[in-house]
């Protein structure tokens, strides 16, 4: 299957009323496990590398990026490939020499006029360029570093506003989800899900979407929201598989033997998760 492009992937959706998943890809092996997954779903996805993903890479995206696509190109579902969280002028400007077809440039703590500017600036740097750009607006507590908020919500007179200024494809909106949730007990505000679809003219994003139930997950689709990002999900199931494997194997070195286990239960994690959303 060819690697398509995310703005395809969602434009597909949103007129179908459904969503499409984006889930974080730090390694090779999480790559893979996102397109055994899909695969396994028979549903298309994103896959998404953030800025702190190339962090740990040593602040190189092309390999990763380059080993992702690879995969991407190999699966017999369509999987796109993003670059999440960029607040770097110099990664943004990587994304299109490293095949990343979208970016989600993120200016959210900034003041709004800086926010405003600073996104408008990479927005026409990325529709130059054929990239799909997604920003946010409205803080999502969680993030390393950010403020969080408890009960920060998303404007939708403020948010309307900010798509015709900044000209963004996507918008992702702070709606009751938080980043890096390890329990799925959020509620989500499907009230202003709902309002923030009726005055944004643009596809709703919903990040830290690991934390949300299903059922959560499928009522927000129906209120409005078209991208769901989930990431530290994977993480659970990777790191709970790798666990249990040296817990009865402690002399294992061979790092294959609990990788492949991780591998499988970060697969059955995405397949869970399309099922009950797409």
């Amino acid at each position: 299957m060819t690697l398509v492009r995310t703005g395809d992937l969602i434009g597909e959706a949103r007129a179908a009323g459904r969503a499409v998943l984006a889930f974080n890809v730090i390694t090779v092996e999480h790559a893979e496990a996102v397109a055994a997954g899909a695969e396994a779903a028979g549903a298309p996805a994103v896959l998404q590398v953030s800025e702190n993903a190339v962090k740990f890479h040593g602040g190189r995206p092309g390999p990763l990026a380059a080993a992702t696509a690879a995969v991407a190109r190999a699966a017999a579902v369509p999987l796109a490939l993003h670059l999440d969280h960029v607040e770097s002028e110099e990664l943004l400007r990587s994304a299109a020499v490293h095949g990343f077809g979208s970016v989600m440039f993120d200016a959210s703590r900034l003041p709004y006029a800086d926010n405003v500017k600073a996104t408008a600036e990479a927005v026409r740097w990325g529709h130059a360029r054929g990239i799909w750009v997604e920003a946010e607006l409205g803080r999502i507590g969680g993030k390393a570093g950010d403020a969080h908020t408890p009960g920060v919500r998303t404007d939708p007179a403020e948010a309307a506003a900010y798509v015709t200024d900044t000209g963004v494809d996507a918008l992702a909106v702070a709606v009751g989800s938080t980043h890096a949730m390890t329990e799925r007990t959020a509620t989500l505000d499907h009230t202003l899900i709902a309002a923030l679809r009726t005055a944004v003219p643009v596809p709703l994003v919903l990040h830290g979407s690991s934390g949300v139930p299903d059922e959560e997950l499928r009522r927000a689709v129906q209120s409005g929201i078209t991208k769901i990002n989930v990431g530290t999900a994977l993480n659970r199931a990777y790191s709970a598989a790798v666990r249990a494997y040296l817990e009865t194997h402690p002399t294992v070195v061979d790092p294959r033997k609990y990788l492949a286990p991780a591998r499988r239960a970060m697969a059955e994690t995405v397949t869970a998760y399309l099922r009950a959303t797409c």
